[in-house]
């Protein structure tokens, strides 16, 4: 069993919401201090009880959670990053970020199929592949293996699916971004206007 809210087992660590939350207040002025072993295995800990409940809220298909638990995750790994005592331990967490991304990516489209539509789905897929492709260039520069090369491939067939079942063409921020690619700026300064009307206020 699991919790719905804060951590998944319950538990408020040192009385916060979840471990990343102290680990924050803890560090908050120290930008430049290692994590203790004992810290590193609590942050471990609440990588995996996040990870379990990440992947039962997309099994459920409850989306919005699922994309909450992933920014969790990708938040810890940040931290990780920063304040990190052994580079293995930093690439152990670094080397599934495109991973999460992945997971992130798909939660975030299928919450924008049901609450804005097919379009705004398809943006976010173009938004995670992004976020994807920079992790891997970033896992690269880190000496690390490739990461999921299929995890692109994966979504693009998503985003594929979704215009074949709605029956949709390119979207204005991919005409948007036709159009600068082939230098057709004045056709870009009119979808501009378009998107910045369309957009909420």
């Amino acid at each position: 069993q699991m919790e719905t809210e804060g951590r998944p087992d319950g538990t408020r660590p040192e009385g916060f919401d979840t471990y990343l939350d102290y680990i924050r207040d803890q560090y908050a002025d120290h930008p430049n201090a290692r994590f203790s072993e004992h810290e590193c295995q609590e942050m471990d800990r609440e990588f995996l009880q996040f990870y379990h409940r990440r992947i039962s809220w997309l099994a459920l298909r409850e989306f919005a959670n699922a994309l909450r638990d992933a920014d969790h995750t990708l938040a810890l790994m940040d931290m990780v990053a920063a304040h990190s005592p052994d580079p293995a331990w930093t690439e152990s967490h670094e080397q599934h970020r495109s991973y999460v991304l992945f997971h992130r990516t798909q939660a975030a489209a299928l919450a924008e199929l049901q609450e804005t539509g097919p379009a705004a789905a398809i943006e976010a897929i173009n938004r995670g592949i992004e976020q994807i492709q920079a992790a891997m260039q970033r896992g690269e520069s880190l000496g690390l293996a490739e990461q999921q090369p299929d995890e692109v491939a994966q979504l693009e067939q998503l985003k594929e699916w979704f215009r074949e079942e709605f029956r949709l063409g390119r979207t204005l921020q991919e005409q948007l971004s036709d159009a600068v690619a082939n230098e057709d700026y004045e056709r870009a300064a009119r979808l501009r206007d378009t998107i910045a009307k369309r957009s909420p206020p």
